[in-house]
């Protein structure tokens, strides 16, 4: 099947529309009209924070508290070279559409340090969340959207500290079967420490399977992502988080899938 039918029903003909009129400044209009199948769409232009909008506690929705998400080199950042303390201004960026059924990669590094009073579990902490609620119902205090969180961790240099593990605000999954109300559980990855280049994937197929990869490597898998209620989520938004630490991101692509 080509891919014009399959973003029809990935996105809905708003969200086609849409994300073609971002990619297409990239060269890639031309590649979604094929019939080749399903394309690699980036999300991130490499020159400026289009289609993605910042929200930190305590700010409106589209302020970027002290400048801290910001593109340089080719390469989104998250910065914290303007603040003197962290003082919980946990923030997150949020793609513009939601999405229900397919694959996100990301590439990303921990660098420099963490900003002061940053919590320590936050040292070399950042996530990709998922199925986000829509970040226009966050309260302006709000830490985290409800959503699944793919934790990205980078090592201390000494210790075990898996990356794209789960955590879970405002939310649960089941796992082999059982509902797991765990807040964030390891996945089976390797450690990374130092400053290199990781690449997180994620498999998602809306309300039903979730799996994490990490360089290639299946290291997670569970289902049936629900909010705290027990509502089954089988779409929502997609961010990245600012928790304390810099993080640098130079390739966020997403994948549709069939439904």
């Amino acid at each position: 099947m080509g891919q014009w039918p399959v973003l029809r029903r990935w996105l809905g003909l708003a969200g086609v529309v849409a994300i073609l009129g971002v990619v297409a400044p990239c060269g890639c209009q031309e590649a979604q009209k094929t019939d080749a199948g399903p394309k690699w769409v980036k999300l991130f232009n490499g020159k400026d924070l289009t289609g993605w909008t910042p929200k930190f506690k305590g700010c409106d929705l589209g302020v970027n508290y002290k400048d801290t998400f910001r593109v340089e080199d080719g390469v989104l950042k998250v910065c914290y070279d303007k603040y003197d303390q962290f003082d919980s201004r946990f923030g997150h960026i949020f793609y513009e559409h939601s999405f229900s059924h397919y694959r996100i990669k990301v590439e990303y590094r921990f660098v420099g340090e963490q900003v002061a009073s940053g919590p320590g579990w936050a040292f070399r902490n950042n996530g990709i969340m998922l199925h986000c609620q829509d970040p226009k119902t966050m309260t302006k205090d709000q830490d985290f959207p409800n959503s699944i969180e793919v934790q990205l961790l980078g090592g201390d240099g000494k210790n075990k500290r898996p990356t794209c593990n789960l955590c879970t605000p405002g939310t649960h999954v089941v796992i082999d079967g059982k509902l797991e109300k765990t807040h964030c559980i390891n996945s089976s990855s390797e450690t990374f420490h130092g400053d290199q280049w990781v690449t997180a994937e994620v498999e998602v197929r809306g309300g039903d399977i979730i799996r994490h990869f990490v360089n290639g490597k299946q290291v997670m898998e569970y289902e049936k992502p629900q909010l705290d209620s027990g509502q089954i989520l089988t779409s929502g938004w997609i961010s990245l988080q600012a928790e304390s630490h810099p993080t640098e991101f130079r390739r966020i692509e997403i994948l549709p899938l069939e439904q």
